[in-house]
């Protein structure tokens, strides 16, 4: 194994080893984020809330959909894209947001990246909340196939570190590029059946299944609502993440010692 390759995939695995660090440093984040706030991270959960009561009752009528049908399938796939938006713009300040921690403290450059998904998968934790009234107002059962949503946001997670470890080195080398990153999400939210059905897209229905943040999203929004897995893009999700794991380790390895200097 290459001596850079080695260091990279070493800086990983001691990195995720580093859970206590990253664990207490996102606790400390999302604290100090909500310091003297009477409700902390619970502020999210109410504006989460409150945009899918609007948008459900709104948008409703404007597809001629039941709502007992359509806010569930709302509620669940913004909560989940909320989690993509989140984790993707974060990623871009994962190692410029650490400035001083990487010039002052010797640590794994990932314990950064695992802060961040760590931190976001807490806010995640208050805002999934909202589906408990939802599907106790709308009778909305959940079964064994939960579980699949449970594997999908581990994977989301996976996804998510790889994404930081890239984007974060990236967004170090160039200033520029988050901005971008935050108006290409903003774009993807549009592009993405998160308020609506692929079936609404008819014949332009390919650019759901081209769109990898749909099949992110369909395999943990599917198996919450009841419906079948969706093997087709669980395969998708492999893919793309076996691609992200390639280019992460290439990029890792390569450009890792120049993250302190670039930040």
């Amino acid at each position: 194994m290459p001596a850079r390759l080695e260091r990279a995939v070493r800086d990983l695995i001691d990195g995720t080893r580093a859970y206590p660090i990253w664990g207490r440093l996102g606790w400390q984040d999302i604290r100090q984020r909500y310091r003297r706030s009477l409700l902390g991270p619970f502020w999210i959960t109410i504006s989460a809330a409150a945009m899918i009561g609007g948008i459900g009752l709104l948008y409703s009528q404007l597809l001629h959909q039941e709502t007992d049908q359509y806010i569930p399938f709302l509620a669940v796939g913004l909560l989940v894209w909320f989690l993509f938006a989140a984790l993707i713009n974060d990623a871009c300040l994962a190692f410029i947001g650490a400035e001083q921690f990487i010039k002052q403290v010797k640590l794994p450059l990932t314990v950064h990246v695992w802060r961040l998904v760590w931190r976001n998968l807490i806010i995640f934790g208050h805002n999934i909340l909202i589906l408990v009234p939802v599907f106790v107002y709308y009778h909305r059962s959940i079964d064994e196939r939960a579980l699949f949503s449970v594997a999908a946001l581990l994977l989301v997670a996976i996804d998510g570190f790889m994404a930081g470890i890239v984007l974060g080195l990236v967004c170090a080398r160039f200033r520029d590029v988050p901005p971008i990153v935050s108006n290409l999400v903003q774009l993807g939210f549009f592009l993405t059946p998160v308020m609506y059905q692929t079936q609404a897209l008819g014949h332009q229905e390919w650019i759901a299944q081209v769109n990898p943040f749909f099949h992110f999203l369909q395999i943990v929004r599917a198996p919450l609502l009841g419906l079948e897995v969706p093997l087709d893009s669980w395969a998708f999700a492999l893919s793309a993440s076996l691609v992200c794991l390639l280019v992460t380790l290439a990029m890792f390895s390569r450009y890792r010692a120049r993250i302190a200097y670039w930040v």
